[in-house]
């Protein structure tokens, strides 16, 4: 894409099309605050203890890494490895599987995106659609529109096709076994590895699909938060603010907020600091209570790694049924 907006709507007419943009990557800088200037991968070995949380200790990597992804194409369909077999098999690449979820941040009228299998898609007629190049066929089609969110656990085939723009968090891995391509061949005229044995080693044939999930309503006050999807990689909500908030930090886990419309101002313990959209902020585990004081209407996304089950057991106190939870909660 040779245009970032809406997020970044400085960034038009580019020499070179981006196709991502990556938010917390090991070696994204940091913006502000005591550790501006270096990698967030040195931060993270760096930053007190209390700023991670006690679900982390000093060896732990970075567990989240958040994207915007500007398609102008549909992407290659391919599909990622869970923890287990990548601790076997890609000990190399850090041995860490890709379990990711999508939220729309704008769509065309015609946006779709492939996420899992029709029943009927067992392993053979698996490979006979590669060597037809006929896979689109069978794959679930969702259509797409600004606000909609996709659960994508690893195992699952998936492709995004053009005309959106998402904002993807997930495990952080950067390990993707490619399927098919649609042909395309990079500057040398050559066509991209596929890794075709390793995505029938992992696809999980006849699972249910989860795809587009469900919200659920949260308590709040002068804001509209929901959760969008959660399992034990991350937790994801969206917060729209139109007046102060005031919220507290959990001192088990520090949390993003990824701001996708909007402007204003966090402050803490007397001090203060302006965000915009297109920004992440971390927000550290022992930092107590916060408010977020919006200059106009503002949606943001709220992540951090979860307790799962302590979640579960949140929202059923909070009266959510069970039928309710397991459309957005997910092991």
């Amino acid at each position: 894409m040779r245009s970032l907006a809406p997020l970044f709507p400085e960034k038009t007419s580019l020499r070179e099309p981006i196709g991502e943009v990556w938010l917390t990557g090991v070696d994204c800088k940091v913006a502000s605050g005591l550790f501006a200037g270096k990698t967030l991968g040195e931060v993270w070995k760096e930053m007190p203890a209390e700023w991670r949380g006690t679900h982390f200790n000093e060896r732990s990597d970075f567990p989240i890494l958040i994207k915007f992804i500007f398609p102008n194409d549909k992407l290659s369909i391919q599909v990622h490895p869970d923890d287990v077999y990548a601790a076997v098999h890609e000990k190399a690449a850090g041995g860490r599987g890709k379990t990711e979820m999508w939220h729309v941040i704008s769509a065309e009228t015609d946006a779709r995106v492939l996420i899992g299998l029709v029943p009927k898609a067992n392993r053979e007629k698996f490979v006979t659609a590669i060597e037809t190049q006929t896979l689109e066929e069978i794959f679930v089609h969702w259509r797409v529109q600004p606000g909609d969110t996709f659960f994508v656990p690893a195992g699952t085939p998936h492709t995004i096709g053009p005309g959106m723009v998402l904002c993807e968090i997930q495990e952080y891995s950067d390990l993707t076994y490619r399927v098919y391509d649609y042909g395309r061949v990079d500057a040398l005229g050559k066509p991209r590895e596929l890794h075709i044995q390793k995505a029938l080693d992992v696809i999980q044939f006849g699972r249910p699909v989860h795809g587009k999930v469900s919200r659920i309503s949260l308590p709040s006050h002068g804001s509209q938060r929901v959760l969008l999807s959660a399992c034990p990689y991350f937790a994801t909500e969206r917060w729209k603010i139109i007046v102060p908030v005031e919220a507290a930090s959990d001192p088990e886990h520090f949390e993003l907020f990824i701001v996708l419309t909007g402007n204003g101002e966090f402050a803490w313990s007397g001090r203060s600091a302006k965000f915009q959209y297109g920004e992440c902020w971390m927000i550290p585990a022992g930092l107590g209570r916060f408010s977020l004081s919006p200059q106009c209407p503002t949606k943001l996304l709220r992540t951090y790694v979860p307790d799962i089950q302590k979640l579960r057991d949140g929202l059923k106190q909070k009266n959510h049924s069970w039928q309710e939870i397991e459309k957005t909660v997910f092991d």
